[in-house]
């Protein structure tokens, strides 16, 4: 008998084994076997497909008399759960996940119209959402209508006979304007309202009970909460989100499973969360609209705010997170003291992370207009947008009075 030296046999090169376990075996490494208790969160299904018996049960899962997913594209446990609660909060039959929010609203614009065919738009939304209706425009020949959303009239004067979609925000960005859903589904008949309640999100408002078809998020702000996914939903009728899910998949639009675990995550302190930044956002605006180093803050809470009655009678536990002013320091200049002086609320083109930031309208979501475009809407280089997260009110005045006061000071420029 010969004794064991440790070293790999003859077979080996530079220190591996080369048949010590064949490739297959490999490859099959890693899978649980089932077990009887339930995790206490739920799992992540970071898979690309799912293993299917035969081509019965493939076939029982095309007609739905099987229950189970084919292929991650089409449909995931952790997307198909985050669908449903977010159905089940906005009170829809059905809900659909997406890459990004701006995914949600090219899905649901390209299954609710063809080319050729017309939707009105809210005049003032998001610059990307405006920047894809434009492209729609252009290279699909959809006909697009802007419109003041606040303004009922006007939106059911845009009516035309194949007239297939009204888009609009519950609250404007970055203007915070809200549009009353109620009076926009009567006025629209017909018309599918589409509703876009990022700002806004179920716990202060569910467009769908007010008459809206579709209701959708970037869920990458307040549904989420923490600044860590990229990721869209949306919720309607069964029929409408069917149609909406199919054309997602088809373009590769959907989400993937792990960041639909992050947001159904985020989903469970959602109230909380809410609650807290409600209350330190409409403390910071009456702060803010006193201020020496401010022109003008915009903010529905405010009685100057061209829609706050409005709010006052569709928000009664507020209207979220976000602050708009304008700055006395002119321009940009102005806008870059005050970001450097803020040190410890960061600039951020995006909004609702768990900590407070700053954005630049002009420069980023509205960057590829032109500033005449701009100031049409009301969107000026002194312009700053505050997104408001889960520090005390206290702490976030003290930081934005300094910097505001640093934002006057033109002896460093």
């Amino acid at each position: 008998m010969t004794q064991s030296t440790g070293r790999l046999p003859d077979s080996s090169f530079h220190g591996y084994q080369t048949n010590f376990m064949s490739a297959p075996q490999h490859a099959r490494l890693g899978h649980i076997p089932p077990f009887d208790t339930e995790p206490s969160s739920p799992p992540i299904y970071q898979t690309t497909a799912f293993d299917i018996a035969d081509l019965d049960v493939l076939a029982q899962l095309h007609t739905g008399e099987a229950k189970g997913h084919i292929y991650t594209r089409d449909s995931n446990p952790n997307r198909a759960a985050l669908a449903e609660s977010i159905a089940l909060l906005e009170g829809g039959e059905a809900g659909g996940t997406f890459s990004s929010g701006m995914g949600a609203i090219a899905a649901i614009t390209m299954s609710l119209v063809k080319a050729g065919e017309h939707v009105i738009v809210g005049r003032s939304l998001y610059g990307i959402t405006l920047k894809l209706m434009a492209r729609m425009e252009k290279n699909f020949g959809v006909r697009v209508t802007y419109v003041d959303a606040c303004d009922v009239t006007a939106v059911a004067a845009a009516i035309e006979p194949d007239t297939r979609m009204c888009l609009v925000e519950t609250i404007s960005n970055p203007l915070l304007e809200v549009v009353d859903v109620a009076a926009l589904a009567a006025a629209l008949g017909d018309v599918p309202l589409v509703v876009d309640s990022t700002f806004t999100t179920p716990e202060l408002i569910r467009p769908l009970e007010q008459g809206a078809a579709i209701v959708l998020h970037s869920a990458s702000k307040y549904l989420n909460g923490h600044g860590d996914v990229m990721l869209g939903v949306a919720a309607g009728s069964l029929a409408q989100m069917k149609m909406v899910n199919a054309t997602a998949a088809t373009f590769g639009q959907n989400s993937n499973p792990f960041e639909s675990w992050l947001t159904q995550r985020g989903l469970r302190t959602l109230p909380l969360r809410m609650q807290q930044i409600v209350s330190t956002t409409n403390q910071l605006a009456a702060f803010l609209a006193d201020h020496p180093a401010v022109n003008r803050v915009n903010h529905p809470t405010l009685p100057h705010h061209a829609t706050h009655e409005v709010a006052a009678r569709l928000y009664p536990n507020g209207t979220g997170g976000i602050i708009s002013m304008e700055l006395k320091a002119e321009g940009k200049p102005g806008v870059s003291r005050l970001m450097r002086a803020a040190a410890d609320i960061p600039f951020s083109p995006t909004l609702a992370d768990s900590r407070t930031t700053i954005s630049h309208p002009a420069t980023t979501s509205h960057g590829f207009m032109t500033r005449s475009e701009r100031a049409d809407l009301g969107i000026r280089d002194e312009l700053v947008r505050l997104s408001v997260g889960l520090e005390s009110a206290d702490v976030l005045m003290a930081e934005l009075d300094a910097a505001l006061h640093a934002s006057l000071e033109t002896t460093s420029e």
